[in-house]
């Protein structure tokens, strides 16, 4: 297998877990980004396997794909063992509603933090406007924290065993991390899940290599990385 990866792309570093999770041999190209013109000039792999020219895209043998769930359920089809999704129909569905809200609902207020990396703007105003739309985003962030936390409960796991739920939304929490989001110490139960995943060999690598891509791509983020060491 084939992954077209890239260093700050948490979607792509998404796959990157699952298969070291499932220890499927793989190898990894990393694309080019810079924080100035992020993937320009785009992969010519890349934008002619995927219509929107973002990674991830996987290739094994003569298919290739792209959209970090596609891939992960492809995986699961290809290579069940170990599994990353629970075994009953009604736990798999909500398995995938947890990875659809990692996706596509945590991302929203995430975003607005995504400029604190990038070269900051000349024009204070719009520093200041970018920055009391960041503390709006937080107050979200926040929120869905508090509800994982419920999710979570007292049992502290989302599910008997490690799932595609878990990967997506322990990127979405790391890359909130690296951004200077909100502290996850006011949801104990989901601040001690985030550090046991992070423990996890595939998971510890990704978070290093992702810190480690920060420190020579992107602008130092005040308050960033508040709940690891």
């Amino acid at each position: 297998m084939k992954l077209y990866s890239g260093p700050l792309s948490l979607y792509a570093r998404k796959v990157e877990i699952a298969l070291r999770e499932k220890a499927i041999a793989f190898e990894r190209i990393m694309v080019s980004f810079t924080q100035e013109a992020g993937y320009r000039p785009r992969n010519p792999v890349v934008m002619v396997a995927n219509p929107k020219g973002q990674v991830p895209v996987l290739q094994d043998g003569d298919l290739t794909l792209y959209d970090s769930t596609v891939i992960l359920e492809y995986l699961e089809d290809a290579c069940p063992g170990p599994a990353l999704m629970p075994a009953t129909p009604a736990e798999r569905a909500r398995c995938r509603q947890l990875e659809l809200y990692a996706d596509e609902v945590m991302i929203v207020p995430l975003r607005a933090l995504m400029y604190r990396t990038g070269p900051r703007p000349d024009d204070e105003q719009h520093w200041a406007e970018l920055e009391r739309g960041a503390a709006e985003a937080g107050r979200e962030i926040a929120a869905q924290c508090a509800r994982l936390g419920q999710v979570l409960g007292e049992r502290g796991r989302f599910f008997d065993a490690l799932s595609t739920a878990d990967i997506a939304i322990f990127m979405m929490l790391l890359f909130n991390q690296r951004l200077g989001g909100p502290s996850l110490q006011a949801t104990p139960n989901l601040m001690a899940w985030f550090a046991e995943l992070s423990l996890r060999p595939a998971f510890r690598a990704i978070r290093d290599e992702i810190r480690q891509a920060d420190l020579q791509l992107s602008k130092p983020v005040d308050g960033a990385y508040p709940d690891m060491t």
